[in-house]
C-alpha cells in the first residue's frame, strides 16, 4: 500500500507499521489512545472486534534487538498489552511464538547461551521475558531442527520451552487451525 506523504509515496510495510508503533510504545501515546478510547473521547479509534478466541503464531528467525531483548519477543509482549488494555482477557488469547534459525539461542539457558555467544560473562536476557510470556498463556516454542544444526539438547533450553520437530510444519499446522500469521521481520 503506498501513501503520499508531500508528494513522495512511502511503503507501508510491516517494518514499518512495527517502527511507528514502536514510537507509540516508547512515547506512551499508544496508553493515550486507548484510554481516549475506552473513555469514549475518540469515535474514530477502531478496537478489536474479535473478542473471543484470538489466535496467533508469531514466526520468529531474525536476530534483532529492542530495548535490549529480542525484538520479535518484545513485540509479543506488546501484543499481550494492546490486547489488556483493550479489556481482551488472557483466557481468549491462543498465541504460539515459534522461534527458529538466527533467534534461536534466544531460548537457551545462561550456560548454553554463553557458550554460543562465545561470552563467559553474558547473561540471557531473553530469559526473563521468555517466563513472562509463558506465565501470561503464551507458548513459546523451538525448533528442533534449529537446535540439532547448533548441537543443543533439551536440557540447554529455557525451563516452559517447548520444543517443536520444525518450525515451518508447526506454523503452517498452527494456520490451518485458524491462527493469524504474524512473521517477525
Amino acid at each position: 500500500m503506498l501513501v503520499s506523504l508531500q508528494n513522495r509515496p512511502l511503503l507501508l510495510t510491516a517494518r514499518n507499521v512495527l517502527f511507528f508503533l514502536s514510537l507509540f510504545f516508547v512515547f506512551g501515546l499508544f496508553s493515550s489512545f486507548s484510554l481516549a478510547a475506552s473513555s469514549g473521547a475518540s469515535s474514530n479509534i477502531i478496537t478489536v472486534q474479535h473478542q473471543k478466541d484470538i489466535k496467533v503464531v508469531y514466526d520468529i528467525n531474525q536476530d534483532q534487538q529492542q530495548a535490549g531483548i529480542g525484538k520479535g519477543l518484545y513485540y509479543v509482549r506488546g501484543l499481550l498489552e494492546a490486547y489488556e488494555k483493550q479489556g481482551i482477557p488472557e483466557s481468549q488469547l491462543h498465541i504460539s511464538v515459534v522461534v527458529h534459525g538466527a533467534a534461536g539461542y534466544w531460548l537457551l539457558k545462561d550456560e548454553p547461551y554463553q557458550m554460543f555467544t562465545n561470552d563467559p560473562f553474558s547473561v540471557n536476557r531473553n530469559a526473563k521475558v521468555v517466563q513472562e510470556l509463558i506465565d501470561h498463556g503464551v507458548s513459546v516454542e523451538l525448533c528442533h531442527v534449529t537446535m540439532k544444526g547448533h548441537g543443543w539438547t533439551a536440557e540447554d533450553v529455557l525451563p516452559g520451552v517447548k520444543i517443536v520437530f520444525d518450525a515451518y510444519t508447526r506454523m503452517i499446522d498452527l494456520q490451518q487451525s485458524g491462527y493469524a500469521y504474524i512473521k517477525f521481520t
